[in-house]
């Protein structure tokens, strides 16, 4: 086994034991595109160009994966979303 062959397989295991969280933000009739879109940026440090782009597949695909990270991380910042009354889950 080469070198480069085992510096990968050591990557791929490092890989397999962080797995990510998801934070998952779903649509519904009440939020506005623009407070959305103003949620994200602050509660998930979005650009105004991210959180639009969010906020449009929220509202054609029914959900939409804002953020994705470490636990620690994520909770507060599903938090913040969740405060402002849109409906979101960490996954």
């Amino acid at each position: 086994m080469s070198t480069k062959e085992k510096i990968q397989e050591q990557h791929d295991v490092e890989t397999l034991e962080k797995p990510n969280n998801e934070i998952v933000v779903y649509n519904d009739d009440v939020n506005t595109f623009d407070h959305v879109i103003e949620t994200l940026i602050k509660a998930c440090d979005h650009t105004p160009e991210q959180a639009e782009q969010c906020t449009i597949l929220v509202h054609y695909k029914g959900q939409c994966t804002v953020k994705t990270g470490d636990l620690k991380d994520l909770k507060p910042r599903c938090s913040k979303i969740l405060e402002a009354g849109i409906n979101a889950e960490i996954i």
